[in-house]
């Protein structure tokens, strides 16, 4: 089988960080648009990152838990990808970027 899909590097990416499987799939139902999610990470996330919407800013494969980082090298941008279970709990993410 020949992939000749890209290999990206690099990831831009958000997230929303909550305890509760159920929360999590409450809070992507309200997630329409860009700006909910923004809105959603500063309201609900346990996150840092929470204070800036949920922005992880740019990095690299390796750099967050396995579960994390198959998603964002991976799936669509700009959609919401989730819930996705780890050990800190349960995300939201959105992918603005590859490189």
């Amino acid at each position: 089988m020949n992939d000749t899909s890209p290999t990206f590097s690099k990831v831009k990416a958000r997230h929303i960080l909550v305890a509760d499987e159920t929360l999590c799939n409450e809070l992507k139902a309200q997630i329409n648009h860009f700006e909910d999610f923004d809105r959603l990470a500063r309201e609900s996330s346990t996150c840092p990152s929470a204070k800036v919407g949920g922005d992880l800013g740019i990095f690299g494969r390796g750099v967050m838990v396995p579960e994390f980082d198959e998603v964002v090298f991976s799936a669509p941008l700009n959609e919401v990808q989730g819930p996705i279970k780890t050990q800190f709990g349960y995300h939201l993410i959105w992918i603005t970027n590859r490189k």
